[in-house]
């Protein structure tokens, strides 16, 4: 166990990409690196570190990022001394396709159909970069390019470009990324008024947690302390799929859009059920000081939002719920790949589009994956132990209830609207472990 060196985060050490928030619009790109031979790899980390931010040094004027973050097996073909690797958590070095079935990774989902290399052991480094623009973005990859020069020990393996316009909308129409967590100590503040700054462990490693302790530190402490964990996935959606079950389950057009919020937790412009229960209000959407600004507990049964939404199923918030919500809260990060699907067709056009999600936290199984297994993949905790999140949940001919009085609607035959192509546990080392890392001599 690490012990704690005092209260205040050593935000000079911490990586600015795990914690700030991102620029609107911005440009992205994630990049998959193997390491072939290990000097070579500590070379490119020793090269990359000076370009990495840190929270103290972030500056939001210039809202241009780079981060590193390491797989298990990258760590090993960096020559991390098999002790060190030995303290890292069994879920990070099990690795999210080892994993598969404990999350609900299965069927169409399961990593036999992963995007090569997703998921396999090749996958040893990531590099995520963003700005607010391609023209920024493309300084990010010239950096990246000029590190790489002369190491063909490292090789690039996967990149996906990725985009989140000005409306931040993902491909189903809605706009994303509303609700973020305040952190202990950053000063970044969070978007929800009524929750409570939740402790620095929860997302950084070497402080203490909403449990009152701190969570075991990889050692040795330069290495563990003062990074994070980060689940990656490219999640495919099926937006044309969306759209025709809505449409021949509605009414009419408004009912239409009315099930898609009922189903989402939020309003297309962002709006959610809570504040605007019966129509859209692209006003209170585009408010950031706004939209965010609520509470389930005045809505026990759903009337408002149903509690089996997708958005109140990722943060029931006060709701009573089987489970303590703030030992599940983690930062979510969402980003847009791929051509939108033009608005009205309802037939698929072949084209691959969907969202990167990122994960951001200190604790893989208790945060990422118990949300994975009990709140998308199982309705236990609000009393639907049938359902599963109508989204993003691993649905086959699945269930939805809408509470309404004087009689509920319920929705039958759900199909998957989102499947999983692939991904990785990393850890986000501090910028010492990345010097340290780097330095190994063996």
């Amino acid at each position: 166990m690490s012990i704690e060196k005092g209260n205040a985060l050593e935000l000079d050490d911490i990586q600015a990409a795990a914690v700030e928030p991102r620029p609107t619009p911005y440009a992205g790109a994630y990049l998959a690196l193997r390491i072939d031979d290990r000097r070579q790899g500590r070379e490119l980390l020793r090269r990359l570190t000076p370009a990495l931010d840190s929270v103290a040094a972030f500056d939001p004027e210039r809202q241009v990022s780079l981060a590193v973050a390491l797989s298990f097996q990258g760590l090993e073909a960096l020559g991390v001394p098999e002790e060190s690797l030995a303290t890292f958590p069994e879920e990070f070095r099990e690795g999210m396709a080892a994993r598969a079935e404990y999350i609900g990774d299965v069927g169409e989902n399961a990593p036999e159909n992963w995007e090569s290399p997703l998921g396999s052991k090749d996958v040893h480094l990531i590099l995520a970069g963003l700005a607010p623009d391609t023209v920024r973005l493309e300084t990010v990859l010239l950096l990246v390019r000029d590190a790489l020069r002369d190491l063909p020990g490292v090789v690039a393996i996967w990149q996906q470009d990725v985009h989140v316009g000005p409306d931040e909308k993902e491909p189903f129409g809605f706009r994303d990324g509303i609700g973020q967590p305040a952190i202990e100590g950053t000063g970044i503040p969070g978007t929800n008024p009524y929750e409570e700054p939740l402790r620095a462990g929860e997302f950084i490693t070497g402080y203490k947690d909403e449990t009152h302790g701190i969570a075991p530190v990889p050692q040795p402490e330069v290495l563990g302390r003062n990074g994070t964990y980060v689940a990656f996935r490219k999640l495919h959606t099926r937006v044309a799929e969306f759209r025709k079950y809505l449409h021949e389950r509605a009414t009419d057009t408004a009912d239409e859009e009315l099930l898609a919020a009922k189903l989402v937790g939020r309003w297309p412009s962002g709006a959610p059920l809570a504040l605007t229960p019966d129509k859209d209000d692209p006003e209170l959407g585009a408010d950031p000081k706004r939209n965010n600004e609520f509470m389930y507990g005045d809505d026990p049964e759903g009337l408002k939002c149903p509690v089996g939404a997708h958005a109140r199923r990722m943060n029931p918030r006060d709701a009573v719920v089987t489970g303590e919500v703030r030992l599940h809260r983690m930062i979510r990060r969402g980003t847009t790949y791929g051509p939108p699907l033009p608005k009205g067709v309802l037939e698929d056009d072949g084209a691959d589009r969907g969202i990167i999600f990122a994960f951001v936290g200190a604790n893989l199984d208790r945060q990422f994956e118990f949300v994975q297994r009990q709140w998308v993949n199982d309705g236990k905790f609000i009393g639907a132990p049938a359902e599963r999140d109508p989204l993003i949940g691993t649905n086959d001919d699945g269930g939805f209830t809408v509470p309404r009085k004087p009689i509920r609607r319920r929705f039958k035959g759900l199909p998957p609207f989102v499947v999983n192509r692939g991904g990785e546990y990393c850890f986000m080392p501090g910028l010492s472990a990345l010097r340290w890392i780097a330095d190994l001599d063996t």
